[in-house]
């Protein structure tokens, strides 16, 4: 009997060997087929360009195809659920967007963001910026607030669509300096934009790429981007913060899932392929032009702020009762 602690032990340490090895060897056959990165929007979008940039350099580091599969409806959530139930192999990877962190606008979801999935890498930040129509008088963030709180509830503002980053970037807004202003949605950031310089509304919260143009015209009027930091193609639009709104952040983001319980050497390996690939050869480059902030997080620098964004979104989400079931 005063053998079976020290066999016992040998038994631990042979088990513990065996799963080390085969780790070791998963992940240096890993990969010997093609990967499939699922996005879940249509094809020509900024999601669907972070996906073919991903995959084209990620695919050069890992030697095999990664190839990019669109499955666009209800918001990314029908693609993000595919792939939640997916083996956990690495074979099998989303695509997200600053949506996955918004779990509280939907009544009922085929996954749980926090549970189901790996955090792989962070691509980058798309920062919004908020513009006024010329013929609006107002031309900073200070002013637009002066004038919303003598104006309760008359002042409209456009968005890409109920529960877009861009609607939800402004309720954010709204939340941090207790400003009335009326949503209007539009389907898509084009249209959006468009009312604004057509005078149908006043201001709209929109993407970079879809105000530059205006802005050098003088058909828009930028007042502040979203992010911590200025962007490189607006730098003289000051973020909110420094327009006077201390604390406020509302980029959408873009990064990587895998499905929970994929062995950790493989998401090292796909997260440095990942920013290997996406650095080299021009593509991050690509990914500056329209509009993007390249950021790559890793694994667990993403974890922890893919919770933080949930938390907060939630809760502006609750506070303004919206939501985008289909």
């Amino acid at each position: 009997m005063k053998f079976f602690p020290a066999l016992h032990a040998v038994a631990l340490f042979m088990t513990a060997a065996f799963c080390a090895g085969s780790a070791f060897a998963q992940t240096a056959e890993f990969p010997n087929r093609p990967i499939h990165l699922v996005s879940g929007f249509a094809p020509g979008g900024a999601t669907d360009l972070v996906a073919r940039i991903v995959a084209q350099g990620a695919g050069e580091v890992l030697g095999q195809t990664v190839v990019v599969e669109n499955k666009p409806g209800a918001s990314g959530n029908i693609a993000a659920g595919m792939v939640a139930h997916s083996p956990a192999d690495g074979y099998s990877l989303y695509l997200c967007n600053a949506t996955i962190a918004m779990p509280a606008m939907f009544s009922k979801l085929p996954f749980d963001a926090l549970k189901d999935f790996v955090p792989v890498t962070m691509i980058g930040y798309g920062p919004q910026v908020l513009a006024v129509n010329p013929r609006f008088p107002v031309r900073s963030v200070r002013e637009l607030i002066d004038y919303a709180a003598k104006n309760p509830g008359k002042v409209d503002y456009s968005s890409a669509g109920v529960g877009n980053i861009t609607h939800i970037a402004m309720e954010l807004l709204i939340s941090m300096t207790g400003m009335k202003l009326t949503h209007v949605p539009y389907k898509g950031g084009a249209p959006a934009t468009l009312a604004a310089i057509s005078g149908e509304v006043p201001m709209v919260m929109t993407t970079i790429n879809d105000v530059v143009a205006h802005a050098k015209q003088g058909t828009l009027v930028p007042l502040a981007i979203s992010s911590k930091e200025r962007s490189k193609i607006l730098p003289n639009v000051p973020t909110m913060e420094e327009a006077g709104v201390p604390g406020y952040e509302a980029s959408s983001w873009y990064g990587i899932l895998a499905p929970a319980g994929t062995p950790k050497p493989v998401v090292d390996k796909l997260y440095k392929a990942i920013v290997n690939g996406t650095t080299k050869s021009g593509l991050s480059e690509k990914l500056v032009a329209s509009g993007m902030d390249v950021v790559f997080m890793g694994p667990e620098a993403f974890a922890k702020f893919l919770d933080q964004e949930t938390n907060k979104w939630n809760g502006i989400i609750a506070d303004a009762n919206i939501s985008v079931d289909e």
